[in-house]
């Protein structure tokens, strides 16, 4: 009887898995609408009406413990591959997840979320995330030499990756070698973390101890997820 039941068990979680696995599969089936729909209905009913103390709590107000840099690829969803609960995160995506060095006149969207986030909002880490295969990094390392453009905004975008791609290009020079753009996703990532010090607020939080920095990578090929800090030595400026 309990190998019977073992066994009934076995199949009804194989059963489970294989309607899970198949709702992933079928995520685009239907109308926009309908998934919209059906969606909010599965939120609604299996967290919103189940947890209503905590979604009282967030109602009050928010205080998120990360900033998330991410990329706007469709296949990164920080909150379901990191399981990100609702008011833990507070969300910035663009596309190859990159952070521009501190700039008043250009990237005010980006300048006043990370100014949000860490003045307001006191958020305690500031992670990015790069990924696998990720289209905007390939557009950056494949950027012709004389910096010739044919679209409106992506080039202009991805050159704040430039520092990022001179890098890898020199420790490898083969121009055919496909690891380049592997290495990129990571030196891109890298590339954010050191712009982030340019925020004044980032780096002051970060001298005092009181915010970290974080990079990691995605790897949605492999399910497989990376995460490293930056080394850094930064002490408080002098006050006198």
């Amino acid at each position: 009887m309990a190998d019977q039941l073992s066994n009934e068990a076995d199949r009804e979680d194989g059963a489970n898995e294989f309607k899970e696995e198949t709702a992933l599969r079928r995520i685009d089936v239907g109308s926009p609408v309908e998934i919209i729909r059906r969606g909010f209905y599965h939120f609604k009913t299996t967290e919103f009406d189940k947890f209503p103390e905590y979604f009282e709590e967030l109602a009050k107000g928010q205080k998120p413990q990360f900033l998330v840099f991410a990329c706007s690829d469709s296949r990164v969803c920080p909150s379901r591959v990191l399981d990100f609960k609702p008011g833990q995160a507070f969300m910035a995506r663009n596309i190859a997840n990159l952070v521009p060095a501190f700039n008043k006149v250009r990237y005010s969207g980006v300048g006043a979320i990370i100014e949000y986030a860490v003045t307001a909002l006191g958020v305690e880490v500031i992670l990015v995330i790069g990924h696998r295969r990720c289209g905007g990094i390939k557009e950056l390392m494949d950027l012709p030499a004389d910096g010739a453009t044919s679209n409106d905004f992506i080039h202009d975008w991805i050159k704040i990756g430039l520092p990022a791609k001179a890098k890898v290009e020199a420790e490898l020079p083969d121009p055919k070698d496909e690891e380049k753009y592997a290495r990129c996703e990571r030196e891109a990532v890298n590339l954010s973390l050191v712009n982030l010090l340019t925020y004044p607020y980032v780096q002051d939080r970060v001298a005092k101890g009181t915010l970290k920095l974080m990079g990691g990578h995605y790897d949605f090929v492999n399910g497989k997820f990376d995460l490293w800090g930056i080394d850094l030595d930064i002490k408080p400026l002098l006050h006198i």
